[in-house]
């Protein structure tokens, strides 16, 4: 209330005595003001969204082909359009990145390919917030398997109280990593290989950059996702190695996530 009598009397004091000026948005409560819907939320995956990350054991297969980073033991292939995919997402969402990568990693990684603009990121996670299943991979068993879930949103107050499922899309080229997420709040393009070098998925006139323009306007994420499909579909009762899968969601129903 304070703040607002202050506002009030410096705009008095600079009208007429004999005429009152009409009401401004200065005279409003902050929250009254009209400033535009929320942005959604947007969390994008690092490898295989917006790099293809390749262990140096690998490096056989990429003959003729040389990478846009070198980092540690990691090879990294900046797919086409991506800084520009940032700026786009940027323009238009909050956008998170999360990887299952260990953090100093995609730190190194991140530095690379945003063109100047990774402080826009709202926040961004490695490993460290990941959840273990207590599952390796169905044709990896030696790569556990990590889930992307919404339990560290959850737990920090600040994305609790302004993101939910209504309004925030995981973008992942792995569907197994959302398997415990509400329905329709993850979308799971095909994962982006070092060969692919006419690409243009993240492109302007791409498949989801169209995808995302049309979200961006959207009442919420999940009835958006439901009616404009993309990429590959989710993990359902229906897919054919749903008995693994199920096995993974049971052990999340049993500790109550």
């Amino acid at each position: 209330m304070a703040e607002k009598s202050k506002l009030k009397n410096v705009i008095s004091d600079e009208s007429s005595d004999e005429e009152r000026q009409p009401a401004t948005d200065l005279d409003l409560p902050f929250d009254k003001l009209n400033l535009g819907p929320q942005k959604k939320l947007l969390v994008l995956c690092l490898g295989g969204l917006l790099v293809h990350r390749l262990h140096v054991r690998g490096k056989a297969s990429i003959r003729g082909l040389r990478p846009d980073i070198f980092h540690g033991s990691f090879l990294v292939f900046k797919r086409p359009f991506c800084t520009e995919f940032l700026k786009f997402c940027f323009e238009r969402f909050e956008v998170g990145l999360w990887s299952s990568a260990v953090n100093h990693n995609v730190g190194a990684v991140l530095s690379e390919i945003t063109g100047g603009t990774g402080s826009n990121f709202l926040f961004v996670w490695g490993q460290e917030e990941c959840t273990d299943s207590g599952f390796g991979c169905l044709h990896k068993k030696h790569k556990p398997c990590s889930e992307r879930t919404e339990i560290p949103v959850g737990k920090k107050k600040y994305y609790k109280e302004k993101y939910s499922a209504s309004n925030t899309l995981l973008i992942d080229d792995e569907p197994h990593k959302c398997l415990i997420n509400p329905p329709n709040t993850a979308i799971f393009p095909h994962p982006y290989r070092k060969h692919d070098t006419n690409d243009s998925f993240l492109g302007p006139n791409g498949e989801l950059c169209k995808f995302l323009d049309g979200l961006s306007d959207a009442k919420d994420v999940p009835s958006y996702v439901k009616d404009h499909r993309i990429g590959q579909p989710a993990i359902t009762p229906s897919h054919p190695d749903w008995s693994y899968y199920a096995k993974i969601v049971g052990h999340f129903d049993r500790r109550g996530d």
